[in-house]
């Protein structure tokens, strides 16, 4: 079977997607190490692909398509984390603070991914008024969405290779 897969590419085709294939296996770690940009490395993945083998089987709509993933993934880190703020309870001024939050992976590197958004949301509580457990609960809610996050993201990068795999095959 393997042989036959093999047979079906061309040099150029199989260097290209042994090249890919340390971006797409890295783009998957990055969705458990925030430090990684999961979606743009499997993205990057596609680009050395197409690089080394041509861009014949990899159309301008594929990678509009893909970039479209790559964007939604990102709007997938913020959507989900409001929401489980949300959800736990959490005001408008803890899914705003969640957000705001979010960017502490700047500053403090990629745990800043999870305990900004947890940070932002129990001081948004915390302004409004309210109780220090009911803040920590809003926190435990962008935790819970960030965690939700996660999941939708490893979807979307599974539908991204899917889509690549089909393309070259």
């Amino acid at each position: 079977m393997i042989e036959s897969i093999i047979n079906q590419f061309t040099n150029g085709d199989l260097w290209g997607f042994l090249a890919a294939i340390p971006f797409i296996v890295a783009g998957f770690v990055g969705l458990v190490l925030p430090i990684l940009p999961c979606t743009v490395l499997i993205f990057t993945g596609f680009v050395v692909y197409g690089s080394i083998a041509g861009f014949e089987d990899l159309s301008l709509t594929f990678f509009l398509i893909q970039g479209g993933l790559v964007f939604v993934s990102y709007l997938v880190d913020f959507i989900a984390t409001a929401f489980g703020v949300k959800f736990y309870g959490g005001s408008k001024a803890a899914v705003w603070g969640a957000i705001i939050g979010s960017f502490a992976i700047f500053f403090i590197g990629p745990f800043g991914l999870i305990i900004g958004p947890l940070a932002g949301a129990a001081a948004g509580e915390i302004w409004m008024g309210k109780e220090i457990p009911k803040a920590l609960h809003a926190g435990l809610g962008s935790f819970i969405g960030f965690l939700g996050g996660i999941l939708v993201k490893g979807g979307l990068s599974i539908i991204m290779v899917t889509f690549f795999i089909f393309r070259i095959l």
